[in-house]
């Protein structure tokens, strides 16, 4: 994994674990889609006319149908264009590609800092709740910042929605809004990340289940359960996507150190330094 370096101009592009966008690989494509053509032709001239009409006439036209199908999805992708957004992607474009180190304008959002907002350093997180990155960077990196940096005055640390993975990150970010909505914004974060099942197991992501863990982290639950159905915060969670993807976000987790932005689930001891390096600017 590619350490940062001591001073923030001289980083280099980051290694580190990241959900984002893969590229499209066009010959890959073609090569699959060419493959049912090539067999049915060859299944077509195996026959012999006189015997079997009926049969080659049936095979030509799926035939034909298929190259239709191929030549129509060829000219989609030579025009730059993705059909699906998988899980861990989101759309970026290429003239906003966020470099690593990059100074960027970013706002702090509309929810509550862990730490003192006068700090010096502001830290800016841009995560899905769901993304297994996003959770190692909680795990292995967020806690020894809050530790040596926020609880010091230092630092101050903001959360901010880049909630991609599906509905179920859309019910997540919309259960933390909620919990917030009752001063219990962080106890829900901590919460989600602590227990995150697999990126495949959606299951614990309904209103049900939702307000089921509120309740146990002292939220009024028929009030919760309310602002859930009602998705009264979702403009929140647009919002924080945005200005995400408008400041060059485009995988999980990205941070804003002073600006300064750090991609992927980089370790403690590549993150300090640069904490340290803005303390000192």
């Amino acid at each position: 994994m590619a350490r940062a370096k001591n001073t923030l101009e001289n980083q280099v592009e980051t290694t580190s674990p990241v959900s984002k966008t893969p590229s499209l690989d066009l010959k890959k494509t073609t090569s699959i889609l060419a493959k049912p053509f090539g067999i049915l032709a060859k299944l077509a001239t195996s026959y012999k006319p006189k015997s079997y009409t009926p049969i080659l006439a049936v095979l030509l036209v799926i035939a034909a149908f298929l190259l239709g199908v191929l030549i129509t999805k060829v000219q989609y992708l030579e025009k730059g264009q993705t059909a699906v957004v998988t899980d861990s992607t989101v759309p970026v474009g290429e003239d906003n590609q966020l470099q690593p180190g990059q100074k960027v304008d970013v706002a702090v959002g509309n929810l509550p800092p862990l730490g003192d907002e006068n700090a010096k350093v502001k830290i800016v997180e841009f995560a899905d709740l769901r993304c297994p990155f996003c959770a190692q960077f909680y795990r292995e990196t967020e806690q020894s910042i809050i530790k040596d940096y926020v609880e010091t005055g230092k630092a101050v640390f903001y959360f901010r929605h880049f909630e991609f993975l599906g509905p179920a990150s859309i019910v997540a970010g919309n259960a933390v809004e909620c919990a917030n909505e009752q001063k219990k914004f962080w106890e829900m974060h901590d919460y989600l990340y602590t227990n995150q099942p697999s990126e495949s197991d959606t299951s614990m992501f309904t209103t049900e289940k939702m307000t089921e863990i509120a309740g146990t982290l002292g939220v009024n639950t028929n009030q919760f359960k309310s602002c859930m159905e009602s998705s009264k915060f979702q403009a929140n969670l647009d919002k924080d996507m945005s200005e995400g993807q408008a400041a060059g976000v485009s995988g999980t987790p990205t941070i804003f150190i002073n600006g300064r932005s750090v991609v992927g689930a980089e370790p403690y001891t590549s993150i300090k330094p640069l904490i340290d390096q803005a303390l000192e600017e």
